[in-house]
This record gives C-alpha cells, sequence and structure tokens, in this order.
C-alpha cells in the first residue's frame, strides 16, 4: 500500500507547484518569530510521532514554545491513505489545527484499525464526529486545496530535505540526526541559544 501511496505522490508531484498560494494555514505553535523553527514532518498513523506527541512534546512546550523560544510547525508526511485523509481533517482547522492533531494522536489506538481503508476512514470519521471541533468532515476529506496542501508538504519533505520516515525533525534548516529523545532534542536547542 505504501508502495502505491508513493507512486500516487510522484504522479501528483509533476502538477503541483511547490509555492501555491491558496487559503489552507500552515498549523503551528509558538511564536512566529522566534529564534528558533522546527518542523516536524509527521504522519498520523505513525506511532513513532504519536510517541512524540506524548512524550516529548509536552516538556518540549513547556520549555520552549509557551516561552518564545522555538516555534514548531508541522508539516505533513503521511505514509498511507488514512494518514493523508487524517492530515486533511486537521488542516481543515483554520485555527487551532493543532488540538486535531493532538487529539488524533493521543486517541490514535481508537482509529487506526481496520482491515481496510474504508474501516479506517469510518473510525476516523467517527472519532471526529466525536469532537466539536467545528468543522465538516466531508468537506474537509474532498477539500482540493487542503489536498494540494498536503500532498505539498509531502513532496517538500522529499525534495528539499530528503525526509524518508516519520517523525522527521528539522532545526532551522538542519535535520536533527540524534535519537529523538527530549534530553537530545533540549541540548540541541540549547545550544542554538
Amino acid at each position: 500500500m505504501k508502495k502505491i501511496l508513493l507512486i500516487i505522490f510522484v504522479l501528483l508531484s509533476s502538477s503541483l507547484s511547490l509555492n501555491a498560494e491558496n487559503d489552507v494555514k500552515r498549523i503551528y505553535e509558538g511564536s512566529a518569530d522566534a529564534k528558533i523553527t522546527i518542523l516536524a514532518f509527521e504522519s498520523l498513523t505513525c506511532s513513532h510521532c504519536a510517541d512524540f506527541h506524548k512524550n516529548i512534546y509536552p516538556n518540549l512546550k513547556k520549555n520552549f514554545i509557551d516561552k518564545g523560544i522555538v516555534k514548531l510547525e508541522y508539516r505533513n508526511f503521511p505514509l498511507d491513505l488514512a494518514a493523508f485523509n487524517a492530515a486533511k481533517v486537521a488542516q481543515c482547522k483554520t485555527n487551532k489545527g493543532e488540538e486535531i492533531l493532538h487529539f488524533l494522536y493521543k486517541n490514535q489506538n481508537e482509529w487506526v484499525k481496520g482491515n481496510s481503508i474504508e474501516e479506517l476512514n469510518n473510525n476516523l470519521e467517527k472519532i471526529i464526529l466525536s469532537q466539536n471541533f467545528g468543522i465538516d468532515y466531508n468537506s474537509c476529506i474532498n477539500d482540493k486545496k487542503i489536498e494540494d496542501f498536503v500532498l505539498e508538504d509531502r513532496i517538500e519533505g522529499v525534495k528539499k530535505y530528503n525526509v524518508s520516515a516519520t517523525p522527521t525533525i528539522i532545526i532551522n534548516e538542519e535535520k536533527f540526526e540524534k535519537p529523538l529523545t527530549y534530553k537530545n532534542l533540549e541540548k540541541t536547542l540549547e545550544k542554538l541559544l
């Protein structure tokens, strides 16, 4: 399935412009003019990404994001169709899209299950509708601008940053190559202050 999705992304990349202007907003947390920018290339079905949100993100937020030192930008790098649809749902919320991201990672075991993409999509729809995010699920899934935005993130990840796995962390345009633990991340960030 991953090979099929990769082929789809490659075929679509020829018709997309990486700098296309559209109404879709980048999901980020922190000060827009923070000294340090972290790009987090993630897939919403990735268990390592969910682990990042559970075990690393809380301290990163408390010690760096909330203090205006770090801007954390979420970049879409879906590894399968379920992650692609989940990314479209998260990007659909123009304000506070990170709420949906954190919710989907926290509840990943509830919706990332099933034997077919149809089951996964049904689980995703049920869990999104169980909350009051103020979005229309079907409109989000079928929005061409959002779809292009998500695909453009993935294409940029491969072309510009050589992303091949998730999560991949880019700090001030440099790929973070150490094991992704809070301690390693903290040491790297402190050196940049």
